[in-house]
C-alpha cells in the first residue's frame, strides 16, 4: 500500500509559548528530515513526510507549555551526514546543543546521533541506526 504509514505513533504534539519562532526554527530544521508543513490550524502546524506526524502548537488550555523532564522525541535520519546537517542547522536557526553528534555505544554500536534543545527548551534528536555493524 503506497500510503501505509510504517510508524507505530500517529503523532507527537509540542508545545511552544511563542508559536511564530517554533514554526520559523522547525520550517528550518525539519527539511533536513525530508518533513515539510502538512497541516495548518490556528496555534497549530503539522510536519511530516507523508502523515501529520510532529505538531507544534499554543496549548490548548491556554496555559504556558512547558518541557517535559526526561521527555524527548527522536526523528530518525538515513545517514551520519544527516545527522550532523540536524545538528548545524538546528544550532544556526537558535537550537541549544544538548549532545553533539556522534556515537554513544551505551545505546548500541549502531547507534550514532546527537541532541538539540529547541527554542522552547523541548529535546530534540536525530538518530542513525548502521545496521551495517
Amino acid at each position: 500500500m503506497a500510503n501505509e504509514n510504517p510508524s507505530i505513533v500517529s503523532h507527537i504534539s509540542i508545545g511552544t509559548n511563542n508559536f511564530e519562532r517554533a514554526v520559523a526554527f522547525y520550517d528550518k530544521v525539519l527539511p533536513v528530515l525530508g518533513c515539510r508543513q502538512i497541516m495548518q490550524h490556528p496555534g497549530a502546524v503539522a510536519y511530516g513526510r507523508n502523515f501529520p506526524e510532529f505538531w507544534v502548537q499554543a496549548p490548548i488550555d491556554g496555559k504556558p507549555a512547558t518541557v517535559g523532564n526526561g521527555a524527548h522525541i527522536g526523528f530518525v535520519v538515513s545517514s551520519k551526514a544527516l545527522v550532523h546537517a540536524f545538528y548545524e542547522v538546528a544550532l544556526s536557526a537558535g537550537g541549544v546543543d544538548d549532545g553533539a553528534p556522534g556515537p554513544r555505544p551505551q545505546y548500541g554500536e549502531p547507534y550514532y546521533g546527537c541532541f538539540i534543545r529547541d527554542l522552547d527548551g523541548n529535546k530534540i534528536e536525530a538518530t542513525f541506526w548502521n545496521e551495517n555493524l
